[in-house]
């Protein structure tokens, strides 16, 4: 079968996935600054045509990028919660285990991908909506054990993860000095949630 047949054949959602893995390829050898849809069309052996209908030019090639690795994210810590203790030290445990574990896993990658997006309209956009899926399964969690998150402790959570996970990618720290710190930064940021009195 030839290469054009291979083409015709893939599932899209399989051939966005096979684009993505290919862009994250690309970055990881060369950085953002190399980084063309060209060059990802070259590399993943389909014509120019077909990387542009799937992202519409660089930028959202690099948006998409993020927006995968925030879902792996989620998905991450949906796992974590599930086989954790819902009490709030196991669920900022595994808050911040997630938040750092996946920086971790991206490496430089991602923050090559953030830093060629900084200022842009569409990265924004996607980092709002990521970070909002993000957190609400943080103030689920937290609820189910009496404690809440407040908006500006919700904004420090996601400066402190950010903050140790470049931390921890560039060696000043260990990963597990990172997660351990973001737990502490998470209790801290938490409040017990009122109670009702009761009815008479």
């Amino acid at each position: 079968m030839n290469e054009a047949m291979q083409r015709r054949r893939m599932p899209r959602s399989e051939r966005r996935a096979q684009l993505l893995a290919v862009a994250r390829e690309l970055i990881r050898d060369a950085g953002t600054d190399e980084f063309t849809l060209g060059r990802l069309a070259e590399r993943a052996g389909v014509t120019k045509p077909v990387v542009y209908d799937h992202f519409g030019d660089r930028a959202g090639a690099l948006a998409e990028l993020y927006r995968a690795f925030e879902e792996q994210q989620r998905s991450t810590l949906i796992a974590a919660l599930a086989d954790t203790d819902p009490d709030l030290e196991g669920v900022s445990r595994a808050v911040a285990g997630a938040y750092i574990d996946c920086s971790l896993a991206e490496g430089r990658e991602l923050a090559d991908v953030v830093s060629a997006l900084d200022g842009s309209v569409t990265l924004g956009e996607v980092r709002r909506e990521a970070e909002a899926a993000y957190l609400a399964l943080c103030h689920e969690a937290l609820a189910k054990c009496g404690a809440r998150l407040d908006g500006a402790g919700a904004q420090a959570l996601v400066g402190a993860g950010d903050s140790l996970s470049r931390a921890a990618l560039d060696g000043r720290i260990s990963a597990a000095s990172a997660h351990d710190a973001l737990t502490r930064v998470l209790r801290a940021l938490t409040d017990p949630t009122p109670t009702r009195p009761e009815a008479s």
